[in-house]
């Protein structure tokens, strides 16, 4: 019979977090596959001090770099009716953590899969922007390349839910920026940061407050931008005449592409191509 692959909800700073269902399904499991394996140590040592060890259980590495090959060793793991549980280094596994492909192979060997809910940065930074939960949509880490980034959130002009994003703290000023480009400075947002530790942060305002804010300084500890989402659809675009004003104005095809990406969401290289080709026509 097929083992259980347990996805394990940790804390996020807080250990008190950790729930008694979670710390007893570590101490019991088989085999724990961590994202992080120094963190993970502090937080067996926390659930472990709640009751008796599983004495064989293993940890092993499991991260974005190893994920393909450590699957195997996974699902190896519940053909033999193992009880694997997955971690990753804070937070919700699978949430811009590892922990998907685990769950997809998992499926596939006709393994049972639980999931073990915890503590999801996504979450308390939302429900702590004061902004509207009702409908939301998470968007991980936005694209380090600017024009990559740039497209995501063209796209996302239209976008009525709340928006959520992940960013390292010496991006969060770039991103800021960013998003007050694609949806105006005057957009409500929130950054949320060291969440459910003991300088926890909510920051709101606008997109153009934050970006001024974080411009030089960039905040401390993990970050997460919460979004107000927009009111209507922004109207259409008809971008090969937005190109042929650009053009007209002086710029080359290049900078014309570039003043386009966020206001469209289409990639550079393409904007840049039908630049190109409409210069040709008039030249």
């Amino acid at each position: 019979m097929a083992g259980t692959l347990y996805i394990v909800g940790t804390p996020i700073g807080n250990l008190e977090d950790l729930s008694i269902r979670a710390a007893r399904v570590l101490r019991e499991a088989d085999l724990i596959a961590a994202e992080d394996t120094r963190s993970a140590k502090v937080i067996l040592g926390h659930a472990d001090a709640g009751g008796t060890v599983n004495p064989k259980r293993a940890v092993t590495s499991y991260f974005e770099g190893n994920e393909a090959e450590k699957v195997n060793e996974i699902v190896a793991a519940l053909q033999d009716g193992k009880k694997v549980a997955v971690i990753s280094e804070a937070g919700m596994p699978g949430v811009s953590d590892p922990g998907t492909r685990a769950v997809a192979a998992a499926v596939a060997a006709q393994a049972r899969v639980e999931v073990i809910p915890g503590p999801s940065a996504a979450l308390a930074a939302l429900i702590g922007s004061g902004l509207p939960t009702d409908r939301f949509t998470f968007l991980g880490f936005p694209p380090r390349e600017l024009g990559a980034r740039e497209a995501l959130f063209g796209t996302l002009r239209g976008e009525t839910a709340t928006m959520i994003f992940y960013e390292a703290p010496d991006r969060v000023g770039a991103t800021l920026y960013g998003l007050g480009k694609a949806f105006g400075n005057d957009r409500r947002a929130s950054l949320g940061r060291e969440l459910t530790k003991v300088y926890e942060e909510h920051v709101r305002g606008t997109l153009g407050e934050l970006a001024a804010k974080y411009a030089i300084t960039a905040p401390l500890g993990e970050c997460t931008i919460v979004v107000a989402g927009g009111t209507a659809a922004p109207p259409a675009i008809d971008i090969a005449e937005e190109l042929k004003k650009l053009l007209d104005e002086g710029l080359g095809p290049r900078d014309a592409a570039a003043r386009l990406v966020i206001v469209t969401g289409k990639p550079r290289r393409e904007l840049y191509q039908l630049a190109l080709s409409l210069r040709d026509k008039r030249e």
